[in-house]
């Protein structure tokens, strides 16, 4: 299958740079060079994943990612962020974003960044993509906006423990894997253990069971993973 990729950055040199890139490693490739192309392409030409920078004349990236989501568009977004912009971080997975990636980088970590998110984004072995609102049991999760509940009080869930969630909820009843939610949830930005994620469920866990001594929906399944049932 070749994917059709918009790349949506000002800087020409790194536009050139990142056309190329796709283009060698078989992807279609379309850019667009101002926020305003950047949506209407995204809108018209239906592409299977966005890189989009975050600076953009016209139109903001972040301005981009809340527009198409607020439209329904799921489409996969990697942002590209300067060195320094944590709040644009952030504010990038709140509207919405998969992924970032902070200049300067190098074009292997995202093309390895580009097919988590393709694979995350693909119909089929149990996935369904979340929905932007999503309830079980006394707790509601808005995954678009960054807000969660549980019996009507705020949630304080870190940007990680979102994206952890939505894997589970959008692979719900199937056992994933540790190695499976480093891949979908911590990505390549780091190189962490196994360990990692039973640390981050069990802090998931104390926030979303009734009972974290025994779940009742993020399940344990033995030698192999976790399932959610929520």
């Amino acid at each position: 299958m070749t994917y059709r990729v918009l790349v949506v950055e000002d800087d020409e040199a790194m536009a050139v740079a990142l056309r190329d890139g796709f283009d060698y490693e078989g992807y279609q490739v379309e850019v667009a060079r101002d926020g305003e192309s950047g949506l209407a392409m995204a809108r018209s030409i239906k592409p299977d994943l966005i890189i989009l920078d975050v600076m953009l004349p016209r139109l903001s990236g972040l301005e981009i990612c809340q527009r198409l989501r607020s439209e329904g568009n799921r489409v996969p977004i990697i942002m590209l962020t300067a060195r320094g912009q944590e709040i644009d971080k952030v504010l990038g997975l709140k509207l919405g974003a998969d992924d970032y990636v902070t200049k300067p980088f190098s074009f292997m970590e995202l093309m390895a960044r580009c097919e988590a998110v393709l694979r995350r984004s693909q119909s089929g072995n149990g996935f369904t993509a979340a929905p932007s609102v999503y309830s079980f049991g006394d707790v509601t999760v808005d995954f678009d906006r960054h807000q969660a509940s549980r019996a009507g009080e705020a949630l304080s869930l870190s940007p990680r423990e979102f994206r952890l969630l939505r894997f589970f909820v959008e692979n719900r009843g199937r056992v994933v894997t540790r190695e499976e939610l480093l891949d979908a949830v911590w990505g390549y930005e780091t190189i962490p253990f196994t360990r990692t994620v039973d640390t981050h469920v069990a802090k998931l866990r104390k926030k979303i069971e009734p009972d974290p001594s025994d779940p009742a929906y993020l399940i344990t399944v033995h030698r192999l993973g976790y399932k959610f049932t929520g």
